[in-house]
């Protein structure tokens, strides 16, 4: 495959007013997407986009640019990125586009691309338009230019869809949930449908301000939301990124369900009801304790590379249906086209209705192993990965572990980071390896 300039694992993304994410690379870009996608028949494309202040100037270019390409744009305004990608398909729109940087500060911003069948775009297709970015912008005839509209039901649209992801005979009257938006593009749609579900709603960072989005909230700070469950005595707390598509849980007690837990208590569900379809796919960074757990209900489980796409991809391979990262990207086919954290909160809140159980009890068949990550910043031309140095320092730590635990060093797909992961059975242990570890890094870098 051809190298990426611009496209990474999650769509282009960056720092705001630092290339590429500029009012006019993005205009070029909505101008070379709306080429590329136009040669294959499409005649429409949907844009939304999350609370960032950074949002209504990058709406404006990519619009632009899709109109000089003469296609034709429907504004959602603020809408999760599932929500855009379940839009794209019932609106039988050729592309939806998704302005957002998921779970980063307002400061930096992206743009990201889905298919007519709400997944991310092929790689053929975003190469295409890599291809075309290095070509001059022109623009069509005044006659042929596209026309833009704002579809003012897009939310209500979602929310019920969303709503029928839940059994109808089934009501979430009698619990108590604290629900956490990340003051992100969820504010003004997952309080509404858990509230219509039947239960009582306590919501947090659901007033966003164009900057406050992931400020100490969301599903990357889970602090708040543990006090707020333990202080408002909730059966449990749902906590979703700024864009909608990761999901963490609090039970009663304040504790924090990652990805791992929650795809585990998904898929014990799904075994229950006779809707589980093969295994799971985690990735390399699920915890050993969800393999060990599904080994133990005879759920095959395999790892793909980090990145929600990647999990997608397997899932294709395999026929399977249900996916995670333990970051909070829930992948369930039975239900939706990619991630979705309000779709996944749902299907757990199934789990806890139907067997009548709390959240805390459910994630009892499950130990994670301790596993520790550090992330080392790095700049340069030197690759620390294949430094001596750093091969070295793995090499010994594998052999302290002795089949124990595992070791996991990759490059951060979004950041300038290595990220190096230690897992094994002793929490004290596994964290002196990754400094141990770490300290080989820094000095390569």
């Amino acid at each position: 495959m051809s190298a990426r300039k611009y496209f990474g694992t999650d769509g282009v993304r960056g720092l705001v007013g630092q290339y590429p994410i500029t009012p006019t690379f993005v205009m070029k870009l909505g101008y070379a997407a709306g080429k590329v996608l136009a040669a294959q028949g499409t005649k429409k494309v949907l844009i939304g986009k999350d609370t960032r202040i950074s949002g209504y100037m990058l709406e404006s270019a990519l619009e632009a640019g899709f109109s000089a390409a003469g296609v034709n744009i429907g504004l959602l305004g603020p809408m999760p990125t599932p929500g855009i990608a379940y839009l794209t398909k019932t609106f039988r729109a050729e592309a939806g586009i998704v302005i957002s940087a998921s779970h980063n500060p307002f400061y930096d911003n992206g743009i990201k691309f889905f298919s007519q069948d709400g997944q991310k775009l092929p790689d053929d297709v975003e190469l295409a338009i890599e291809a075309e970015l290095d070509n001059d912008m022109g623009c069509v005839e005044s006659a042929a230019l596209g026309k833009a509209t704002r579809i003012d039901d897009a939310a209500g649209r979602y929310i019920e869809f969303c709503k029928g992801q839940f059994p109808s005979e089934l009501s979430l009257s009698g619990l108590k949930i604290v629900v956490d938006c990340a003051n992100g593009a969820t504010y003004h749609i997952a309080p509404s449908v858990f509230r219509e579900l039947g239960a009582e709603v306590v919501e947090l960072a659901a007033s966003p301000n164009g900057t406050n989005i992931n400020d100490g909230c969301g599903a990357t700070s889970m602090d708040m939301i543990s006090s707020a469950v333990v202080e408002h005595k909730a059966d449990l707390g749902i906590a979703l990124d700024g864009d909608g598509d990761r999901l963490m849980m609090v039970d009663h007690t304040g504790y924090v369900i990652d990805g791992d837990e929650v795809v585990f208590i998904i898929a014990s569900q799904d075994i229950q009801s006779g809707r589980m379809r093969g295994g799971v796919v985690g990735t390399l960074m699920s915890n050993m304790g969800l393999e060990i757990a599904l080994a133990d209900l005879g759920v095959p489980f395999a790892r793909s590379k980090v990145g929600d796409r990647y999990v997608m991809e397997m899932l294709t391979q395999n026929g399977w249906h249900l996916g995670a990262e333990n970051s909070g990207h829930i992948i369930n086919l039975n239900h939706t086209s990619t991630g979705d954290g309000i779709v996944a909160a749902l299907n757990v809140l199934t789990a806890v209705c139907q067997s009548k159980k709390s959240l805390y009890e459910l994630r009892q068949g499950m130990t994670k192993l301790p596993q520790v990550l550090v992330n080392v910043r790095f700049s340069g031309d030197n690759d620390p990965l294949t430094d001596q140095s750093v091969v070295g320092a793995v090499h010994t730590v594998n052999e302290k572990l002795a089949g124990r635990g595992r070791v996991l060093l990759r490059k951060s797909g979004t950041e300038p980071l290595i990220r190096v992961m230690v897992e094994g059975p002793e929490l004290e242990e596994v964290t002196s390896l990754a400094n141990e570890i770490a300290d080989a890094v820094k000095q390569a870098c």
